[in-house]
């Protein structure tokens, strides 16, 4: 692996960093990855502020392999001690919104893709740097999957250590209401939706869903938000609430919400189905391959665009998600390099029929 490519991919992040890209307006670092791809010999297509590229050998009766990660940030706090859109070197570290996530797994894929752009491979090999995974956007990398044609297997990059997250949570958001009848609140009139509530806020603190997943542990409810009455002296008739559900492999985003249904009297609406968990076989050659070179696997606690992706995938990246989100998010430059040695090797001989 050239240093050149390495120093490329380090020099495109900084370029990243000093771009603005919160969710939905991420157009100018798309800009940036388009030509990236394009000065390096790639032939770059977009779809809104999705990029990608399709390697030059591709073979419709062989199975293909897509290198994602993401290029939006989260808007960054008060708290940051350096310029959060300016890519501070400090030694080793490099400091700066998204630049552990996910720049720092975006751009190590380009430069693996670029790695194996003039080599023959006996799989097809796609590169997709993709928009809106902050926000779950309606454009991001789901948009253009029908776009790629077949996909056999997902490696998306996320700051995962470079050890491989073989399982991921799912996400529901549920919109509760509690139903009541206003009356005066000096007389003993109408029926309290407060009341009627606590009862399922109760059920919701404490039921044990049966299925208990050895990585992900079990489907974890909180009720994050809670809105009733507008004045001191009238019972109120509402009471709604938000609950975040995190559902392991063990369910689907549809199987929690009916038994929620079944269980509580409050009406039931999820915000959406989509972001389902997913899991992959600990016997599939890739994850048999991340562990010969000693990775680590696990089940991740935090969603990301494997919830968008109906085959299998993995998770891996350079970075550590405990920086994600953080004031002063950093990564350091030695992660990128090592990310992008050990992503070559994971595709280097890799053969889907060999375990």
């Amino acid at each position: 692996m050239s240093q050149e490519l390495k120093n490329k991919a380090v020099e495109l992040l900084k370029r990243l960093i000093e771009t603005q890209s919160f969710s939905g307006e991420e157009d100018k670092t798309a800009d940036l990855i388009f030509e990236f791809l394009k000065s390096n010999g790639a032939k770059a297509q977009r779809q809104d502020n999705n990029v990608w590229s399709i390697h030059p050998n591709y073979d419709e009766s062989k199975k293909t392999i897509l290198l994602n990660s993401h290029h939006d940030t989260v808007k960054f706090g008060a708290n940051w001690t350096y310029n959060a859109l300016q890519a501070t070197v400090d030694g080793d570290k490099l400091i700066g919104l998204g630049s552990n996530d996910a720049g720092a797994s975006a751009v190590s894929l380009l430069a693996t893709f670029l790695y194996f752009s003039d080599k023959k491979l006996p799989f097809n090999l796609i590169v997709a740097i993709t928009a809106e995974e902050e926000n779950s956007g309606q454009k991001n990398v789901a948009s253009i999957l029908p776009k790629l044609g077949k996909i056999d297997l997902g490696i998306v990059g996320e700051p995962t250590q470079m050890d491989m997250a073989i399982a991921e949570r799912g996400l529901v958001v549920l919109e509760v209401e509690a139903k009541g009848k206003t009356g005066h609140a000096a007389r003993n009139e109408g029926v309290n939706a407060i009341y009627e509530a606590l009862q399922d806020i109760e059920w919701f603190k404490n039921y044990l869903f049966e299925n208990v997943s050895d990585m992900l542990g079990p489907v974890k409810m909180t009720v994050t938000q809670i809105e009733a009455g507008k004045q001191h002296n009238v019972v109120p008739d509402s009471c709604k609430m938000v609950v975040d559900v995190r559902v392991n492999e063990l369910y689907s985003n549809q199987e929690v919400v009916d038994v929620v249904k079944k269980h509580i009297k409050s009406e039931v609406n999820p915000r959406s189905l989509r972001l389902n968990s997913s899991k992959i076989d600990i016997a599939h050659p890739i994850v048999q391959k991340g562990i010969s070179l000693g990775c680590k696997t696990y089940g991740s606690p935090t969603l990301s665009d494997m919830a968008m992706m109906d085959f299998d995938t993995v998770k891996i990246g350079p970075g550590n998600s405990a920086r994600s989100h953080t004031p002063d998010e950093f990564i350091l430059i030695s992660e990128i390099e090592n990310g992008i040695d050990r992503y070559i090797a994971l595709l280097n001989g890799f053969n889907f029929d060999k375990i």
